[in-house]
């Protein structure tokens, strides 16, 4: 039996209470459970319910049954829904940054720092939901009119990771509600709580029912198939692995889903001897250890010039050796857990590897003994570049550096990946750096920046890091479909 939403507008404040089953047309549908753990204590915070392909294609069918509505309601009103949503996330703010430490890890720091950068995308595309323009042009023959006009391209899948709970979700949520589409939203199994406590809030915004839906699962492949073979499914926008892309891109072309793909990254950071020391320490700490180093646009391949090498390395050792490695609720630590027991085993795998085939250990480097999932904050120096980790995404608190000499060698090594995510310059001379920023192979770079997330830029890779963007004014074209109407005159 379906269980009704709260109708109060504070949010639980039991982890227990966030989640009493799935988000399914403004109710709340219960399942079989779903351990959420801790990942600093490794204790169970909370089951969240467990969907089914039933479930699936109920969700689908309550997003159908509220698609018309809402792609008919006025952008303006639309708007005001967006912005009520932005009020109450900052309203909330503290409780929701808490909620993503707890289940992510993460300092409450960049927890907070999240919240309102996932914020933000409701601001931004309230103003934008009412900015969609048409197209109006005289034929060139001079005979016919021809209009373009953009509607809501229909019903979205939505797959959202772990590593940023909030953020991932609203990035998509945001711009397809802004275009007048209703959402499935399937947020990882690792961290649901903060996806079911916004869905709670949508509601109090105003967001009609069925409009946003929330599913977690611990069958993926078959929910997700589910949904992807039901034609009344138009969109998938997926954040993830390149490998978990790469199938679903496979399974959306039975039916010819457009799919919007942020995939995964080997982002490299290129320091020339002519840079900042100070400002491009300030940026490598940002660029590799925003949520410890567990974001897809971190800097995977520290690439520093013989002439600045050495001072950087020591920069560099001595800021990550000060970082406080502990729970994220202590507002003293920098340096959270990891998501999973098998997540820190990779980064030791990556780590030993390095090692085996020369790497040197200035800071960290050996698995930790705390009860939790931590691995230290670690300066590996000479790694080869045939280490896994050179073509791995390490996701990790893990900073490998790579001498060069030659400019023209650093941007080939940046380019030898199959991806193209993120890459940061640092340099004095900007004309250079705008100079190899064009010959770097990859959808954004941070020139003398460490961080590049901004919800009014175009976020997206090339390559095998993935296909359109999300954010800025090309996020809301990939939830709307051009329709050209030809006149006589």
């Amino acid at each position: 039996m379906n269980k009704p939403i709260p109708t109060d507008t504070g949010l639980p404040r039991s982890c227990h209470d966030y989640a009493p089953g799935l988000f399914i047309g403004g109710q709340w549908v219960p399942g079989n459970a779903i351990p959420v753990v801790d990942p600093a204590t490794e204790e169970v915070l909370a089951q969240v319910a467990d969907a089914t392909v039933e479930h699936a294609r109920a969700a689908v069918d309550a997003a159908h049954a509220a698609a018309e509505g809402w792609s008919a309601t006025p952008p303006r009103k639309r708007s005001e829904i967006l912005m009520r949503c932005f009020h109450l996330m900052i309203e909330r703010h503290e409780e929701l940054a808490r909620l993503i430490t707890l289940e992510n890890g993460k300092s409450l720091a960049d927890a907070r720092g999240e919240v309102t950068y996932a914020a933000e995308f409701f601001r931004w595309y309230a103003e934008e939901g009412v900015r969609v323009r048409g197209e109006y042009q005289i034929a060139p023959s001079g005979n016919n009119h021809i209009i373009v006009e953009y509607e809501p391209i229909g019903i979205c899948v939505l797959i959202t990771p772990w590593n940023f709970p909030a953020a991932m979700a609203t990035r998509k949520i945001a711009p397809a509600l802004a275009a007048g589409c209703t959402v499935i939203l399937k947020p990882a199994s690792e961290t649901p709580l903060t996806a079911y406590a916004l869905a709670t809030l949508y509601r109090d915004a105003g967001v009609p029912d069925g409009v946003v839906n929330v599913i977690t699962t611990t069958k993926p492949g078959p929910v997700t198939a589910a949904m992807l073979d039901d034609a009344r499914v138009r969109k998938l926008s997926f954040t993830g692995s390149t490998a978990v892309g790469r199938t679903l891109l496979a399974e959306a072309a039975r039916t010819v889903v457009s799919c919007s793909m942020e995939l995964g990254g080997n982002a490299p950071f290129i320091v020339f001897d002519d840079a900042d020391l100070e400002a491009a320490l300030d940026g490598a700490m940002i660029a590799k250890m925003r949520n410890a180093g567990e974001a897809c646009t971190a800097a995977n391949r520290f690439l520093v010039q013989d002439g600045i090498h050495d001072r950087f390395v020591d920069g560099l050792v001595k800021r990550m050796a000060a970082l406080k490695v502990g729970p994220g609720l202590d507002e003293s630590v920098q340096c959270g857990p990891m998501i999973t027991r098998k997540a820190v085993e990779k980064i030791d795998a990556l780590v030993t590897d390095a090692v085996s085939r020369g790497a040197k250990v200035l800071l960290g480097g050996k698995l930790l003994a705390n009860k939790g999932f931590y691995y230290p904050p670690t300066v590996l120096t000479d790694v080869s570049r045939d280490a896994m980790m050179t073509e791995e995404e390490i996701f990790g608190p893990v900073a490998p550096v790579y001498r060069f000499s030659n400019p023209d060698d650093a941007v080939a090594f940046a380019n030898d990946t199959e991806h193209g995510l993120a890459a940061y310059l640092y340099t004095s001379d900007v004309k250079r750096g705008l100079q190899l920023s064009r010959r770097i192979e990859t959808g954004m770079v941070g020139l003398n920046r460490g961080l590049v997330s901004d919800a009014a830029a175009p976020f997206g890779g090339v390559k095998q890091s993935g296909l359109g963007r999300e954010g800025g004014a090309h996020g809301i074209l990939e939830f709307l479909e051009a329709k050209y109407v030809a006149t006589t005159i």
